[in-house]
Parts: C-alpha cells; sequence; structure tokens
C-alpha cells in the first residue's frame, strides 16, 4: 500500500519561514519524482515545486521562486519544502506527490500518488 505523509504545516505570520515534509512508504522512493502542489479556499490545486527521482533537476512555480527550496534524501524516503519569506496568499492545503517518470514535472496529471495534504496559513 503506498502512503504520502505530510507534515510540518501551520499558522505563520507573514515574512516567516515553515518547512514541510513528506514521507512516502509502501514504493522505492528514489524510482519517484517528487512535487509539491497548493489548492488554498475556492482555486483550484496549483503547482509548487518538484524535484526529480536523484534531485538533480528541480522546477518551481514563479510565484515561489527565490523563497522556496525542495530537497529530498532517498535514504530518509523524504522530500522537504522549505518556505520562507512566507506570503498571506500562500495560505493553502500543501500536498506532495509521486511521479513515477521521476523527472521534475509541473503537470499535476503525471504525479500516481498524493497525500492527504497539510493546512499552511499565513497571517498578515
Amino acid at each position: 500500500q503506498v502512503q504520502l505523509v505530510e507534515s510540518g504545516g501551520g499558522l505563520v505570520q507573514a515574512g516567516g519561514s515553515l518547512r514541510l515534509s513528506c514521507v512516502l512508504s509502501g514504493r522505492t522512493f528514489s524510482n519517484y519524482g517528487m512535487g509539491w502542489f497548493r489548492q488554498a479556499p475556492g482555486k483550484e490545486r496549483e503547482f509548487v515545486a518538484a524535484i526529480s527521482w536523484k534531485g538533480l533537476s528541480t522546477n518551481y512555480a514563479d510565484s515561489v521562486k527565490g523563497r522556496f527550496t525542495i530537497s529530498r534524501d532517498n535514504a530518509k524516503n523524504t522530500e522537504w519544502l522549505q518556505m520562507n519569506s512566507l506570503k498571506p496568499e500562500g495560505t493553502a492545503v500543501y500536498y506532495c506527490a509521486a511521479d513515477l517518470w521521476g523527472v521534475a514535472t509541473m503537470e499535476s496529471g503525471r504525479y500516481e500518488y498524493w497525500g492527504r495534504g497539510t493546512q499552511v496559513a499565513v497571517s498578515s
């Protein structure tokens, strides 16, 4: 059974930082490209960041470039999203996802497995 479990969400003031984690179990983590997406209330889910299976390639949404950093440790079956200089518009449920193609894709349809999400709230 494949499971993706996110953690690290919470309430933070604008300008603050949070670090999200995602652990994959039930599959070989190093086979998968990993991504982060988010969905704000009343909005569609959007791409945030992605990392290829070896971590050699990354991709970011323009809205988070320079502020967010995605990383992974295949030995720990874990990926992270370091979020700095958070803005109120970053308030959303953040989801991690796994892509068997192994690339850092922005396309949500390419991801086979999804976590249940972790809530991030940024106050102004």
